[in-house]
């Protein structure tokens, strides 16, 4: 039997509880389809840093490089860590080590679910460029504290960043409806963005079967709630595309929904799979955290690791679950019922 090795990271807050959620769920999807899931839990988190000093062991790249694929919970307490430190001690340096340059995020209506827009026929994916740009984390700060302090934040942009993640959209576009929305802001920053208007005109020469569009992000944030139905592809920075598919989530019914893949494409290192809803302290150890975006994810990560079947059987399960209307009303039911549904369908 082929048996896959995960490396498991519930992370903070509603990550332990969404991750056990999922992993049940992949573990009889997997049994169902005759391979293994093999799952090592790391207690990387807030807490870890607290006991060590550091999100993760000096080692922790190394020891995750072993693995098929890693799946993340959440990671984040900012009352007693602060985001930029977590983010930069955990998620960032796992996304830039293993190359995950390609961050997937799918955005349409499950079966039942009420968003807040009154058209629901979208089918949007949105592709964020996740190793450089604006969360390259190049700068730094002077004379702190002083009236003279100066604060500098460089984004990066390389031609060989750039073009690969266009080139990934390109080929998702390809497969898909054939239509790539680029997004920029060149109109103001006629450097950075300029250049990414620049190479998607020239690699669309080579998918001249695809349609190209070229957006600017404040124009971009408008098509998304006043006609979604007319996007397929969209290609955007690292902070664009972050704030883009936050916006994609909000239109498919809310974070509940919200999975996403970050990709090594070259398949040279592990991916890593993860709902991006946060750890949403506010709610952690209530077990009322929807579990779908997990159970979405976790789905993504089977697809990458080649069975399709298997991804397909659990987003199966999960409209199902929703279609009876489970899962589909913050708060109304609780974690293990939506679980349940997802399994009993499944």
């Amino acid at each position: 039997m082929k048996t896959y090795s995960i490396a498991l990271i519930p992370g903070d807050g509603i990550g332990l509880d969404v991750t056990d959620a999922a992993w049940t769920v992949l573990q009889k999807a997997a049994d169902k389809r005759g391979f293994g899931l093999d799952g090592t839990t790391f207690p990387w988190s807030c807490k870890f840093y607290h006991e060590t000093g550091a999100m993760m062991p000096a080692d922790g790249i190394e020891t995750l490089r072993k693995f098929d694929s890693i799946y993340l919970g959440a990671v984040g307490w900012p009352a007693e860590v602060p985001d930029s430190v977590s983010l930069h001690g955990l998620l960032l340096p796992i996304r830039k080590a293993f190359v995950q340059y390609a961050n997937i995020r799918p955005h349409r209506m499950l079966k039942g679910v009420e968003g807040p827009l009154k058209k629901t026929e979208f089918d949007i994916l949105c592709i964020r460029e996740n190793t450089e740009g604006e969360y390259s984390g190049a700068g730094g700060r002077v004379h702190v504290g002083t009236a003279d302090e100066v604060a500098v934040e460089t984004s990066v942009f390389t031609r060989k960043g750039v073009e690969r993640i266009l080139r990934f959209g390109f080929e998702q576009a390809r497969a898909r409806r054939k239509k790539l929305a680029s997004i920029t802001k060149s109109n103001a920053q006629k450097y950075s963005m300029v250049f990414w208007d620049e190479v998607t005109r020239e690699l669309s020469k080579e998918y001249p079967d695809v349609e190209v569009s070229h957006y600017h992000i404040d124009a971009m944030t408008a098509r998304m709630v006043m006609a979604p139905e007319t996007l397929d592809v969209v290609v955007a920075s690292n902070l664009f595309g972050d704030i883009l598919t936050d916006l994609g989530a909000a239109i498919q019914g809310g974070l509940g929904f919200a999975a996403s893949a970050n990709i090594n494409p070259d398949r040279t290192a592990p991916s890593m799979f993860e709902p991006v809803h946060g750890s949403a302290p506010d709610i952690a150890h209530l077990k009322i955290a929807n579990p779908i975006a997990a159970v979405w994810s976790g789905a993504m990560m089977l697809e990458h690791l080649g069975e399709a079947e298997a991804a397909g059987d659990v987003m199966a399960a999960i409209e199902a679950a929703t279609g009876q209307g489970i899962g589909t009303v913050p708060g109304k039911d609780r974690t293990d019922a939506i679980t349940n549904a997802i399994l009993a369908a499944l």
